[in-house]
């Protein structure tokens, strides 16, 4: 059975997975197709043929992409990025150095733990919102019926019902500010990328940060080298691959119900 990449628009999750694929090399080269799914209708929860379906049911990462190999579902976008990187042989998208690696893969925890929650739920309410309440109570019903995530299935209720935490919205607006502000000191130095060298780490980052830059752009009013490093990064051939995907006019608009926010600060 060949390899198949269920995704949602390019954006968040999905974006990372399908920006590391063309990174990679592409369908073609990798024995990988791509299946574009409607994650707002819950496709993701009904894929076809899966005879090992843990990480799709108890991902952490919301309604992010999936790679189906042999019936197993494969989830978490950074490690699916990880995955791709090394089915190719090596894209150059980690580093080889040990502690390099390290720092790449603490920063991309950083990112998916605090930033994509975050984003998610801004995101969210200013998108996804309106269209998952109009889902008539009877699809709804289905839809939920098919989430195994209990908390997953909550953030889907919680959007169904327009319900709006006023301390986790302040939280997540702090959260993007920091992660703003991260970015700026670690690009101070003159650096083009976040690592020194591109990496997993400017995939992920641009994947979750670009869209709270329309979202929010007064977290980006007092960093010019953020918003110099997202305008390379969206220049890179493989990250126009992946939003060329988009089957709607603003991609980096598109949202789906990510990952929990985390309650540990």
């Amino acid at each position: 059975m060949g390899a198949v990449l269920y995704h949602g628009e390019p954006n968040g999750a999905s974006l990372t997975v399908l920006a590391a694929l063309a990174e990679a090399g592409g369908e073609a080269a990798l024995g990988i197709a791509c299946r574009p799914i409607d994650l707002l209708a819950g496709e993701r929860h009904g894929i076809p043929g899966l005879t090992e379906r843990v990480a799709l049911d108890m991902g952490i990462e919301g309604e992010g992409p999936v790679l189906v190999i042999d019936g197993e579902a494969m989830t978490e976008s950074v490690f699916l990025a990880q995955y791709l990187d090394e089915r190719a042989g090596g894209a150059g998208l980690q580093p080889e150095d040990s502690h390099a690696h390290w720092e790449m893969m603490m920063w991309c925890r950083q990112i998916t733990e605090r930033l994509s929650p975050a984003a998610a739920l801004l995101g969210n309410l200013a998108s996804s919102q309106v269209e998952i309440a109009a889902i008539g109570a009877e699809d709804f019903a289905g839809i939920t019926a098919s989430i195994v995530s209990d908390d997953l299935r909550q953030r889907w209720q919680a959007l169904h019902d327009g319900a709006v935490d006023a301390a986790q919205v302040a939280d997540s607006e702090t959260k993007v500010a920091q992660a703003v502000a991260r970015c700026e000191g670690q690009l101070a130095d003159g650096r083009d990328w976040l690592m020194g060298v591109y990496s997993i780490a400017d995939i992920v980052t641009f994947s979750w940060l670009a869209g709270m830059a329309l979202l929010r752009p007064e977290a980006f009013a007092d960093a010019p080298k953020t918003a110099a490093w997202l305008a390379r990064v969206q220049e890179r051939p493989a990250v126009a691959t992946a939003l060329a995907r988009a089957t709607v006019s603003e991609p980096l608009r598109a949202w789906a119900p990510g990952p929990e926010i985390n309650r540990w600060g």
